[in-house]
C-alpha cells in the first residue's frame, strides 16, 4: 500500500494547480455544429522531460498522472488517475459515465482495452425512428434514451488488472482529493456551459453547475462534488462490481428511465452483463513507421490506414508547409487536396463496411488490401471528385450507407512511463455533456446516438452500424501508437477528440510528424483540415487566403470553421520524451 504522505502530496499539488489555468477567449461564431463549441487559442510549444511524460486535457488531470508515474506507478496507473480527474473537471467531455478506448503498448505488445458503451438488451433498430422517420438528433440525445452502458470503469479496472503496479485505491485519492476539497470551474468548461441549451433542465445537473436565477457558474467558482467523491470511495474500497451491481446500477437505471419526455431502456442486467473487451491492436505501415491503433468497433484506424495507405506512392514530403498571413506554417493547398481526397474515399469506404466486429463481418484485410488502396488511390485526380462512392474491397458483404450523426465529445490522454510502457486513450460522453442526465455528480453517456438512426439505406440495404442488442457503436476515436519499423523502437503516442472529424485531426498531425519532419507539438499546430466525404473542411482564421482560393479552383467545395481538436501526444527525441497539447484546448503536458 502506499504511504500516507503521498496522498497529502497529491493533494496538495492538485490544490495548487486549481488557480493555475489561463483565461480563454470567448470563441466566435462557427459554420459547422461541432461536438465542443471553441474557446479560444494559446500558444503552446511542448513540454521536455528525460524519463516519462503525461499529456491529457485539463492541468488537475496532468497533475495526478504525473504523481503516480512519480511514486512507481505504470502508465496504466497514471491514466486512471487522470480519468478519474477528468470526469470531475472536464465534465463534458468524458467520464465514468461513458467509455474509453485504451491502448497500451508493454514493450511487447499493442494491446486495445475495449470500454465502448452497448446497447440495452430491450433496444431495436427502431430506437431513434419515430413515425417511420428518423428523430431529429437532439430528440434522441437528450434523456434516457440514448443512454448506453457504460463501459470506462470495467476498462480502466481490466487495464489495471494486466498492467498496474500501485494499488487500486491509490489511483482515486486525487479525484477523490478535488471533488471534496474543491476545483476551480475552467475557462472552457464555463464557456459549455452557457452555450448548452438542455443541461440546466436536469435538476441535478442544475444544481451543481448553475447558480439559484439559472445563469452558469463563472469560471473560477470553486466547486465540491460530495456525490461524486462518494461514488469514488465506493468504486476505490469495493471495485468495479460496485458500479455495475448494486445501489449505483440502481440508481443509473432510475435515471434513465425517470426523463420525463424521452426514457430509456437501460436495464439493471444490461449493466451487470457488461464486459471490456481485450483485443489486439491493429497496424499499418507507412513511410518508415508503423502504426497501431484501435480495431473495430473504431473506425479511425481504419480509415486512417487506408488514406496513408493512398498517399504511400505520393511524394508528400516535397509538399512542404507554406506561410501564411501571419508567418504561421499551414499545409499547402496541394496537401490538402490530395489528403482530402483520400480522405473523401476511406470515410465512403467507413460508412459502409465498418461497424462492431462482434455483430457484422467488417472486411478489414480487403479495406486495407494494398492493390485495392491503388485502385482507390488512382481515382485522386487534379481536381475534387466532391462526393466519393464506397469501393468493393475483397470479401466484403453487400451493405446499406449511413448517415450516423457523431458528435462526440471527447478527451484524449497520452503516457508513456519510466519503464518505457505507452498509453494512448481515447475517452468520451459522446455530445457535449452526454445526454445531459446526471446521477451521484456525474454525466451519463449518450453513445447510442452514434448508431445509424436508419437501419436500411434507400436500396434496402441493412446498414452496418444499426442499433442492436448488446451491440457497440461505432466509434471514430483514434488512439494511436506509432513505432520505428526498423527498430521497433516507440516514437510517439497520440490521439484527439472531435467526432468523426478525429480521423482527419489525428491523420493531419501524422503528416507534419512522417512527411514534414515536424515535432509533434508543431504538427498539432498546424491549421486542421480535411473532408469527411463532404465539403473540403478548413479551419477559420487560420487557413492561409491564397490556400482556400487555390482549393475552390481544384473544384472544392469549401467550409471555414472553428475545429476544436484537442490533440494530446507524446514523442520520444534526443532528450528523451516531448509532451505536446493542442492550442484550441485547455491541455497540458509533464514531465521529468
Amino acid at each position: 500500500m502506499l504511504r500516507k504522505p503521498l496522498g497529502l502530496a497529491i493533494a496538495l499539488a492538485l490544490l495548487a494547480g486549481c488557480t493555475a489555468q489561463q483565461s480563454l477567449q470567448a470563441p466566435p461564431a462557427h459554420t459547422l455544429i461541432a461536438p465542443e463549441a471553441a474557446s479560444g487559442w494559446q500558444d503552446k510549444q511542448g513540454w521536455q522531460g528525460r524519463d516519462f511524460m503525461v499529456a491529457a486535457a485539463n492541468p488537475l488531470a496532468v497533475e495526478a498522472g504525473y504523481q503516480m508515474i512519480q511514486a512507481g506507478g505504470s502508465a496504466v496507473d497514471a491514466a486512471i488517475a487522470v480519468q478519474l480527474v477528468l470526469t470531475l473537471v472536464e465534465p463534458q467531455s468524458s467520464g465514468i459515465g461513458g467509455g474509453s478506448l485504451l491502448l497500451v503498448w508493454d514493450g511487447q505488445k499493442v494491446a486495445a482495452v475495449d470500454g465502448r458503451e452497448t446497447a440495452p438488451a430491450a433496444a431495436t433498430d427502431q430506437l431513434f425512428m419515430k413515425d417511420g422517420k428518423p428523430m431529429a438528433f437532439y430528440d434522441g440525445v437528450v434523456g434516457g434514451r440514448s443512454v448506453g452502458a457504460p463501459g470506462t470503469v470495467r476498462a480502466l479496472a481490466l487495464a489495471h488488472q494486466r498492467y498496474g503496479k500501485l494499488p487500486w485505491a491509490a489511483l482515486f485519492e486525487p479525484a477523490i482529493t478535488l471533488a471534496e476539497q474543491g476545483f476551480v470551474i475552467s475557462p472552457r468548461l464555463a464557456a459549455l456551459l452557457a452555450k448548452d441549451p438542455y443541461l440546466a433542465k436536469d435538476p441535478d445537473a442544475r444544481a451543481y453547475f448553475y447558480q439559484a436565477d439559472g445563469s452558469p457558474k463563472a469560471a473560477g467558482t470553486r466547486l465540491t462534488n460530495p456525490a461524486l467523491a462518494k461514488v469514488l470511495r465506493t468504486l476505490a474500497s469495493q471495485g468495479p462490481d460496485a458500479f455495475y451491481r448494486g445501489p449505483l446500477a440502481e440508481a443509473m437505471v432510475a435515471k434513465v428511465h425517470a426523463h420525463p419526455t424521452n426514457p430509456g431502456m437501460l436495464s439493471a442486467v444490461d449493466l451487470a452483463s457488461y464486459r471490456a473487451r481485450l483485443r489486439d491492436g491493429l497496424c499499418f505501415d507507412y513511410r518508415q513507421s508503423r502504426v497501431c491503433g484501435f480495431p473495430a468497433p473504431s473506425s479511425g484506424t481504419l480509415a486512417l490506414g487506408q488514406i496513408f495507405g493512398m498517399l504511400e506512392s505520393r511524394d508528400m514530403a516535397a509538399l512542404k508547409p507554406v506561410l501564411g498571413e501571419q508567418g504561421q506554417p499551414a499545409a499547402s493547398a496541394e496537401a490538402i487536396h490530395l489528403y482530402s481526397e483520400a480522405a473523401r474515399l476511406a470515410f465512403a469506404d467507413r460508412n459502409q463496411y465498418v461497424a462492431d466486429s462482434d455483430y457484422v463481418a467488417v472486411p478489414v484485410s480487403g479495406l486495407l488490401d494494398k492493390p485495392y488502396l491503388a485502385r482507390r488511390g488512382a481515382l485522386i485526380g487534379e481536381r475534387s471528385m466532391g462526393l466519393a462512392k464506397a469501393g468493393t474491397p475483397p470479401l466484403a458483404p453487400a451493405r446499406g450507407q449511413d448517415a450516423t450523426p457523431e458528435l462526440p465529445s471527447t478527451s484524449h490522454v497520452s503516457i508513456v512511463d519510466k519503464a518505457g510502457m505507452a498509453v494512448s486513450m481515447t475517452s468520451s460522453i459522446e455530445d457535449g455533456f452526454g445526454s445531459r442526465l446526471m446521477v451521484n455528480g456525474y454525466l451519463l453517456n449518450n453513445q447510442l446516438t452514434d448508431f445509424s438512426f436508419t437501419s436500411l439505406d434507400a436500396a434496402g440495404l441493412p446498414v452496418a452500424n444499426r442499433v442492436e442488442p448488446g451491440k457497440r457503436p461505432r466509434s471514430s476515436m483514434s488512439p494511436l501508437l506509432v513505432f520505428d519499423k526498423s527498430s521497433g523502437e516507440l516514437e510517439m503516442s497520440l490521439g484527439s477528440p472531435g467526432g468523426s472529424a478525429i480521423i482527419n485531426y489525428v491523420g493531419k498531425t501524422l503528416l507534419g510528424t512522417q512527411d514534414w519532419g515536424l515535432n509533434l507539438q508543431q504538427a498539432i499546430n498546424l491549421p486542421n483540415f480535411g473532408s469527411r466525404n463532404g465539403p473540403t473542411e478548413l479551419e477559420a482564421g487560420r487557413t492561409p487566403a491564397a490556400v482556400v482560393e487555390a482549393l475552390k479552383a481544384k473544384g472544392h467545395e469549401v467550409v471555414l470553421s472553428e475545429q476544436t481538436s484537442g490533440l494530446q501526444g507524446v514523442q520520444r527525441n534526443a532528450s528523451g520524451w516531448l509532451g505536446a497539447a493542442d492550442p484550441r484546448r485547455e491541455g497540458i503536458a509533464k514531465g521529468q
